[in-house]
């Protein structure tokens, strides 16, 4: 028996492996891009700290 002959699992097994590998470096991929979307669109990027916040509240008219 050849030390260098594989085995039909192991091919198999690489098999998955690579395609679990894509779908993650997929899946980092699809975070990273909405993140620089996110970032990118800037603007009012607030974070919800459970106070009351000015640009939420509806404007007041005074006559």
């Amino acid at each position: 028996m050849a030390i260098g002959r594989e085995h039909d699992l192991h091919r198999r097994r690489f098999g998955r492996n690579l395609g679990l590998g894509l779908v993650l470096v997929g899946f980092a991929a699809i975070i990273f891009g909405l993140t620089v979307v996110k970032v990118s669109n800037g603007g009012m990027i607030e974070g919800y700290d459970h106070q009351p916040r000015a640009s939420l509240l509806p404007g007041t008219e005074e006559n």
